[in-house]
């Protein structure tokens, strides 16, 4: 099982539950800046809502150098398949730089993660985070991203990762991508073929083929039936 399968069986279970968000996701963006606020009509907001999100829209909270941090850190947790996009693909940056305005308490533990993050980065390997290779990126990912196998020294690195992974999942696996990514299919209309052959024939029934051509084509299927007024199919 690769890690994008790992982190889909997460949400699919009650693990999910504990670090699902309410939030909302923007459009799309690959660079670090952030996109205009859409027509906010268009989501069946309050006019008390619109009015706050417009202003929470306008508002900014994160840095040119904190954002590519994110969007480094989110497709590191969550990279792109040969089938979907990664997280920033998705937007996840966008959503965690929109959770931070609308979710004032993220604000301090996640830039003072990044902060920690380039600490760290400039210790081992005298620059910052975005500006190691990937190689090293990993390196330091893989000595915080593992609870309970943290060294001590690390624990605020640990506990940041963790608030990231979380952010990005939620972000990812809410956004239209993310839930194609899921197979959610949410309430579809199946398609009835009438009762099994088999289950018929165990109950000494079968259909009648007139009333089965007329009742059980698909094709027919948003016709509704016609009786006469002694219980006889018309059509």
């Amino acid at each position: 099982m690769n890690r994008r399968d790992t982190l889909k069986s997460l949400i699919l279970g009650s693990v999910a539950a504990g670090f699902v968000l309410n939030g909302c996701s923007p459009n799309t963006s690959s660079s670090t800046k952030l996109p205009k606020l859409a027509d906010n009509n268009l989501y069946g907001r309050t006019t008390a809502e619109k009015l706050r999100d417009k202003k929470l829209f306008s508002e900014t909270f994160f840095n040119e150098h904190e954002l590519l941090t994110i969007a480094t850190l989110c497709d590191i947790i969550l990279p792109k398949n040969d089938k979907y996009g990664s997280a920033t693909d998705a937007g996840v940056k966008e959503f965690i730089a929109f959770i931070v305005k609308d979710m004032v308490y993220q604000q301090t533990p996640l830039r003072g993660g990044l902060m920690w993050l380039d600490n760290y980065s400039n210790k081992l390997y005298s620059k910052e985070f975005v500006n190691c290779s990937p190689k090293e990126q990993l390196h330091i990912c893989d000595q915080i991203a593992f609870p309970g196998k943290t060294k001590p020294a690390l624990k605020q690195g640990e506990k940041f990762f963790t608030r990231m992974r979380n952010l990005t999942l939620t972000g990812y696996f809410t956004s239209k991508m993310g839930i194609k990514d899921l197979g959610y299919k949410g309430n579809t209309p199946n398609v009835w073929d009438g009762v099994p052959e088999e289950v018929l024939k165990d109950h000494g029934m079968k259909y009648d083929k007139k009333w089965l051509a007329k009742c059980v084509n698909q094709d027919k299927r948003d016709i509704a039936a016609k009786w006469d007024d002694k219980g006889n199919l018309i059509s």
